[in-house]
This record gives C-alpha cells, sequence and structure tokens, in this order.
C-alpha cells in the first residue's frame, strides 16, 4: 500500500498546491488537517474532488466517517482501498 500512500502524498501536495511539501515531509499517520498540514475545510473539499477523481472515491457530505477517513494519509489509503475493493462506498 505504500505506492497508494505516495500517490494520496503528491495528489494532496499537486491539488492543493503545497509547493513547500515535498511527499517525504509527509507523515502517514500525522494528522492532514489542523496540527498536521494546517489544511482546512476548504481544503477538504478540494482534496475530496481530487480523490473522486484520481481514484473513484466518494464522500457523502452527511457522513460522519469522513473526519475519520481523512484524518491521515493512513486512513485515506485504507478507505481507498477498502472502497476500491468492491466494499460499498461511505
Amino acid at each position: 500500500m505504500s505506492d497508494l500512500k505516495l500517490q494520496i502524498k503528491e495528489l494532496i501536495i499537486n491539488a492543493l498546491e503545497l509547493e513547500d511539501i515535498k511527499p517525504e515531509n509527509i507523515n502517514n499517520s500525522a494528522p492532514i488537517f489542523g496540527e498536521g498540514l494546517g489544511l482546512d475545510s476548504i481544503d477538504a473539499l478540494e482534496l475530496g474532488v481530487a480523490l473522486k477523481k484520481r481514484f473513484g472515491v466518494k464522500f457523502s457530505a452527511e457522513s460522519a466517517d469522513n473526519k475519520k477517513h481523512f484524518a491521515s494519509v493512513d486512513a485515506l489509503a485504507a478507505y481507498i482501498s477498502e472502497a476500491s475493493s468492491g466494499s460499498p462506498a461511505l
């Protein structure tokens, strides 16, 4: 799954235009929002759209699980892997 995590990191950097950050600077288990990369709710929307385009995963605005899915690169990778394996998207 490390290739998937690298792809997610690159997508975060490119989609959100984080010019000063490299994939190796993003810790897989560190929070993406708040104290982690310092991303906000607007970034979350942009990232959600980019993830949908790249990986075909969907996020529901009403889903309480979104916070869990966007917790870290590890969490996003797990969600994308689960969703792409035929499990229903949340």
